[in-house]
C-alpha cells in the first residue's frame, strides 16, 4: 500500500581541496540531518577533489586523514577527482580506499591498462537501497588520459560510460544519480544528450548552483568549492505496490561558515596533524648557505629547479617560471614540510620538442613586467604571480633599453649555436602545455608527461647535490653593459 509522499534527503559535497577545517562543520550538519530524518532516508555523496596535497595533513598522511574524516561524516559513496587520481599513485589510493574507507569509490570510466578491468578497490556503479527507494549511482571523472596512462590507467570517455550504465541500471532502480567530476559543460551536455538520468551532481569547475538547473527530466546540482557549501537535494516519491514514482526533485545550498564544529572530526584532524608533522619534519638536507628566490629576476633557487628539470627529463634545456616557488630556503635544516611550504602545487615535469623561435618568444616575454607580474589561478598553480623564466642549458644576453620583444641580443646554448628553426628537447612543467603563462611554451610537440613526481620532489633531489647548488649560482641571464 501507498504510504503517501515520502522523501529522501541527499547531501553532496565537491572540490573540498583539503580545506579540512570545513569538514568539522559539514560533518556536524550531516549528523544533525541524519538524526532528523534517519539513516534510511539520508544519502551522502562526495563528488571528487576532496584531497589536495597542498594541505600538510593530506600530504603528510598520504590522504588517510581525508578518508578518516569522510568515514566519520558518514558518506555513502564517492568518486575520484583529478586531485586524487593524478597526485597519488594507484598503490597509495588503494591503501586509502580499499583498506580504510567505509564507503565505495565509483570509477565508471576508469580501467587498468594492463588488465583492462576496473581497479579492485573501485566499483563500476553502486545500487543503494534507502527505504523502498532503489538508487543507482554512476561515478565519472575527467578523462585526462595522457596523464592517467603514466599511472597505468585508462580514463575512458565519461559520457560513453554514463550511457552504458544508465542503460544497464534503468530497469533495476527507481532513481539514477550521476556523480560527475567533469565540469559544468559536460554536465549540461550529459543532461541534454543522455535520457534516463534523474540527477547529476557536479564538480571540477567549482561552479555554484543555488537551485537545480533542469534539462528535460534531469536536474543538475553543484556545491562550489572548498567546503563553502553543502548541497542538499530532496527527492519526493510515492512507493506503491512495489513501484516507485518520483514526485519532485528540489535542491538548495547550505552555507557552512556559521555551522557548529563536530568534535569527533575536530579530534581526527588534530591527531592526523600530529602524525603529518612527524612525517614532514624529516630532514632532507642541511644547507651550508641560504638559497635565495626572486620572482622577477634570476636567483639560485630558481636556477636549481630549472637544472633539475633538465636533468630529470634528460633534456637539452630546462625551463620553469619562478612563481612556482613561494620563497627561498635559509641555511640549516631543510625538511619535507619546508619544500611543501615553498612548492605546494601538484605540478608535474614533462619533456617536449620546441622550436628555437618559440623559446625566444617566451624568453623575450620574461623580460616584460606584464608577464612576470601576471596573476595565475588554477591548472595546479598554487603561487601568486607567473614570475620570470628560470633556465638551464642556455645563456641569454639582453638589453632592457631596447624595445619589448627585441631586448635579447644573443642566446647561447651549451652544445653549439642557438638556431631559431631547430627543435630542442625541453624539460619543463605540465602547466605550460595547457596554454597558461608563456603561451609559446604551449606549442611543444612529442610531449611526455612524467608522473607521479612533483616539482618539490625534483627540488629535493637537487638540494642533496652540492655540485648542482654551486652551478645554480652561475648567471644565465646577462644584462648588456652597452
Amino acid at each position: 500500500m501507498s504510504q503517501g509522499v515520502q522523501k529522501l534527503v541527499l547531501l553532496h559535497t565537491n572540490d573540498l581541496h583539503s580545506h579540512l577545517e570545513q569538514m568539522t562543520r559539514i560533518a556536524s550538519y550531516c549528523k544533525q540531518k541524519r538524526s532528523e530524518v534517519g539513516n534510511d532516508q539520508l544519502l551522502t555523496l562526495e563528488i571528487g577533489d576532496h584531497m589536495d596535497r597542498m594541505s600538510p595533513e593530506t600530504d603528510g598522511t598520504a590522504g588517510k586523514v581525508n578518508v578518516e574524516v569522510m568515514n566519520a561524516t558518514g558518506y555513502d559513496a564517492a568518486v575520484l577527482g583529478n586531485n586524487e587520481g593524478l597526485t597519488f599513485t594507484p598503490a597509495i589510493l588503494r591503501e586509502c580506499y580499499y583498506n580504510q574507507a567505509n564507503f565505495p569509490i565509483i570509477g565508471s570510466n576508469i580501467r587498468e591498462v594492463e588488465s583492462g578491468r576496473i581497479p579492485d578497490w573501485m566499483e563500476p556503479y553502486v545500487i543503494i537501497q534507502k527505504g523502498p527507494l532503489r538508487i543507482g549511482l554512476i561515478g565519472v571523472t575527467a578523462a585526462y588520459q595522457t596523464f592517467y596512462a603514466e599511472l597505468g590507467w585508462n580514463a575512458t570517455d565519461p559520457l560513453e560510460a554514463v550511457l552504458t550504465y544508465v542503460r544497464e541500471l534503468r530497469q533495476q532502480v527507481d532513481v539514477i544519480i550521476v556523480m560527475s567530476h567533469l565540469g559544468y559543460g559536460f554536465d549540461e551536455r550529459m543532461a541534454k544528450e543522455i535520457s534516463g538520468i534523474d540527477l547529476i551532481l557536479g564538480g571540477h569547475t567549482h561552479h555554484v548552483i543555488t537551485e537545480p538547473h533542469v534539462f528535460g527530466n534531469t536536474h543538475v546540482c553543484a556545491a562550489g568549492k572548498f567546503g563553502q557549501y553543502i548541497g542538499e537535494v530532496e527527492i519526493e516519491y510515492i512507493a506503491e505496490h512495489d513501484a516507485v514514482s518520483i514526485v519532485s526533485i528540489n535542491g538548495r545550498l547550505i552555507e557552512t561558515d556559521e555551522l557548529p564544529a563536530d568534535e569527533e572530526v575536530s579530534g581526527i584532524l588534530k591527531n592526523n596533524a600530529d602524525q603529518a608533522n612527524l612525517v614532514l619534519s624529516q630532514e632532507i638536507v642541511h644547507l651550508e648557505e641560504d638559497l635565495a628566490l626572486n620572482w622577477y629576476e634570476e636567483s639560485p633557487l630558481g636556477n636549481l629547479l630549472a637544472s633539475g628539470l633538465r636533468k630529470w627529463t634528460s633534456a637539452e634545456i630546462g625551463i620553469v617560471n619562478a612563481g612556482q616557488l613561494l620563497s627561498g630556503l635559509s641555511k640549516g635544516k631543510v625538511t619535507r614540510g619546508n619544500l611543501l611550504e615553498i612548492c605546494p602545487g601538484p605540478i608535474n615535469p614533462c619533456i617536449y620538442s620546441l622550436f628555437g623561435y618559440e623559446l625566444r618568444e617566451a624568453l623575450e616575454q620574461s623580460l616584460m613586467t606584464e608577464f612576470t607580474y601576471k596573476e595565475i589561478r588554477g591548472f595546479g598553480f598554487r603561487g601568486e604571480v607567473l614570475g620570470s623564466l628560470c633556465i638551464d642549458g642556455l645563456t641569454v644576453e639582453y638589453d632592457l633599453k631596447r624595445q619589448p620583444m627585441d631586448r635579447i641580443i644573443r642566446i647561447g646554448i651549451h652544445n653549439g649555436n642557438f638556431e631559431e628553426e631547430r627543435q630542442y628537447r625541453v624539460g619543463t612543467i605540465d602547466m605550460f602545455t595547457f596554454g597558461v603563462g608563456y603561451l609559446s611554451l604551449s606549442k611543444g610537440t612529442n610531449i611526455k608527461y612524467m608522473l607521479p613526481e612533483f616539482l618539490r620532489d625534483i627540488l629535493s633531489y637537487q638540494l642533496q647535490d652540492t655540485t648542482e647548488i654551486q652551478l645554480a649560482k652561475r648567471k644565465r641571464w646577462i644584462q648588456s653593459s652597452s
